[in-house]
């Protein structure tokens, strides 16, 4: 007869692979909101110290920041009339317009390159040297007296002017609801605010004239020099209407001043000061100082109670 195996005893929990017994934990304590509150009462010396000390020092800032005015152009792209009549070349002879570097067929909406321009790197740096405000943009780096630069070696770039302008003094907002688009410069000088924001608008729109003006000078070119290698008449036919159409383009670019941009209300000297906004910072101190004078009663608790 086989010797019988005493039971196998089972392993107590927990099991290997399976999850912990789930554990029971003791009811959370309600706050005792009244024990806070004695706490309060008990440092209200401590709170009162920081939060005035923190107001203080907000005041201080409102005080001594230079207070800086805002400038706003409010404008409208200009769009360009759809090329009528031009389909048919467009089909048959487009090859020949895209090395002239024309375009045929329907008007094309340049808003979206004319908004790039005005916040393009190139035109920004072109007026801070047409204005020679980098003197402006580095008050500490200049030397008013000596109409020189403090230290040689360290005479800020272009890009650096150009930073500062992007980052703290230039932007373009664009409404998307109506199409309109505000340029605005913010600077510590009114006067100079409005002047500025006018001139970038001129400038943008003379610069993208100028260009207009070119590239159909060199279409023209192009086409004239095709006109005389070419005995076709219906080639030459083509080539007249295309050279018509870049006529009519340049005379355009040549006797619309806002070519570009349309102003419709020009930036004027702000009265009323954007920042800094001396409530706000106040109140900023006073809610700072309450908080971190709450940081401060909850740790030195936290040590007392250990």
């Amino acid at each position: 007869m086989a010797k019988e195996q005493p039971p196998t005893q089972t392993p107590p929990p927990p099991y290997p692979g399976y999850p912990p017994p789930f554990v029971v934990y003791p009811p959370e304590e309600p706050i005792n909101w009244s024990e806070y509150w004695r706490e309060v009462i008990k440092n209200r010396k401590l709170i009162g110290i920081v939060t005035a000390t923190s107001t203080l020092i907000a005041l201080l800032i409102a005080l001594l920041s230079s207070p800086v005015y805002r400038a706003e152009v409010l404008l409208a792209p200009v769009t360009e009339d759809k090329s009528e009549g031009l389909n048919a070349i467009a089909n048959q002879y487009g090859d020949l317009a895209a090395l002239a570097g024309i375009k045929l067929g329907p008007g094309k909406d340049k808003t979206t390159e004319y908004i790039a321009a005005l916040k393009s790197r190139s035109l920004s740096v072109r007026f801070i040297k047409d204005e020679n405000i980098k003197q402006t943009l580095f008050p500490k780096n200049w030397d008013d007296e000596g109409k020189k630069w403090k230290d040689s070696n360290r005479i800020p770039t272009d890009w650096d002017a150009y930073e500062i302008f992007d980052k703290n003094i230039r932007s373009v907002n664009v409404d998307v609801r109506t199409g309109l688009i505000t340029l605005t410069i913010d600077w510590n000088d009114p006067l100079l605010a409005a002047k500025w924001a006018n001139r970038l608008v001129n400038l943008v729109n003379t610069r993208l004239r100028t260009e207009a003006i070119e590239d159909a000078d060199k279409s023209i070119e192009y086409l004239e020099k095709q006109l005389i290698t070419t005995s076709s008449m219906e080639v030459q036919q083509s080539i007249y209407r295309l050279i018509e159409t870049q006529t009519k383009k340049k005379m355009v670019a040549s006797t619309r001043v806002e070519y570009a941009f349309t102003v419709i209300d020009p930036a004027v000297p702000p009265e009323r000061k954007v920042r800094p906004k001396r409530l706000v910072m106040i109140a900023i101190g006073v809610i700072g100082g309450i908080l971190i004078s709450a940081v401060v009663i909850f740790i030195r608790r936290r040590f007392k109670n250990t």
